[in-house]
């Protein structure tokens, strides 16, 4: 698959989810370039903005298995790993598959869930592998979490720690719909929900294509050199207790291939990594005395002191 592919899949996906998730052009375009990089999305915001339908419109576009988890302080880690259990039948234990054997998983209300339960979905993310009484177990390919964290809510609630914020490729808002959106939305849910409409575009198969051929996209040695200078900003700065770790700097860069590749580009340019960095970057970062809009602001000043390479032609290559 060309770069060029990806993009045309990319515009297909974009379009059918459109469908759905109206007026919200940006926050579809990452959550395209989380898939597009094989990276896991943490989508925090408001109850009833489209956190869930943005995870099942995308699931259905790619005609992947999608299970649905709602998180709840009585789960255990076996309710969505698997475990094994006897059959009568055979007279031994069967592994029996839990909901994370999926392509995409939506895990609802992450944050209800206990330490113990949130633990057992790291390997899942990191791995992509599920361990069950000393065996393992692949997990499906592609493989991908989108996990949905009310913000405003936090009775019952338990804070994700840093070690599982970290797996998370992007986190991204949806936010309120303009006012031409919603009155839009109400017409297109005046007799069914549209996600019931939404057509399969692509195949796990051509993902998996799409992924491979976004690793592709060149990276000029001076935009792996500003990526690190905005990493290294936010370990520094004053104000944060705790900066963004390595795994920030190589999510950061294949979130920038993914922008690229959407783009039609074979390589990376500073623009893709400065749109993505408050998304790579912010839910890694311990702010002290900010959150929300402020950290945000935080953000957007280390952008603005950290100068940008020149943009590379599609023809230089100073290394790779």
């Amino acid at each position: 698959m060309t770069v060029q592919d990806v993009a045309e899949l990319a515009r297909r996906l974009k379009t059918e989810i459109e469908t759905v998730i109206i007026g919200k052009s940006e926050t579809v375009r990452q959550a395209l370039v989380g898939l597009l990089a094989g990276g896991h999305i943490l989508i925090e915001d408001i109850p009833g903005v489209g956190k869930t339908v943005l995870a099942r419109t995308m699931a259905r576009c790619i005609g992947g298995i999608f299970h649905r988890i709602q998180f709840t302080p009585d789960l255990l880690p076996a309710d969505i790993t698997g475990t094994f259990i006897y059959d009568q039948r055979t007279g031994e234990f069967q592994f029996r598959r839990g909901p994370v054997f999926a392509n995409i998983v939506l895990a609802d209300e992450i944050n209800r869930a206990t330490p113990k339960l949130q633990s057992a979905l790291l390997e899942c993310m990191d791995e992509l592998q599920v361990t069950s009484d000393s065996v393992t177990h692949p997990l499906p390919k592609p493989f991908m979490v989108l996990a949905t964290e009310n913000p405003v809510e936090f009775r019952g609630t338990h804070p994700l720690p840093e070690t599982q914020l970290d797996r998370f490729l992007l986190r991204v808002h949806v936010g309120y719909p303009g006012h031409e959106a919603e009155v839009e939305m109400l017409v297109r849910q005046a007799r069914r929900h549209p996600v019931e409409d939404v057509q399969q575009v692509t195949t796990p198969e051509e993902i998996l294509s799409a992924r491979a051929a976004v690793r592709e996209a060149y990276l000029d040695a001076s935009i792996r050199d500003y990526i690190v200078r905005i990493v290294s900003e936010t370990r520094s700065h004053p104000e944060i207790r705790l900066g963004a770790s390595p795994r920030g700097s190589i999510g950061l860069q294949q979130a920038a291939q993914a922008s690229a590749a959407i783009e039609g580009r074979s390589y990376v340019i500073p623009e893709d990594v400065k749109a993505l960095a408050p998304a790579a970057l912010l839910h890694r970062m311990s702010v002290a005395g900010r959150s929300g809009a402020g950290a945000e602001a935080l953000m957007d000043d280390i952008l603005a002191g950290v100068a940008a390479p020149p943009t590379p032609e599609s023809g230089t290559r100073s290394g790779n």
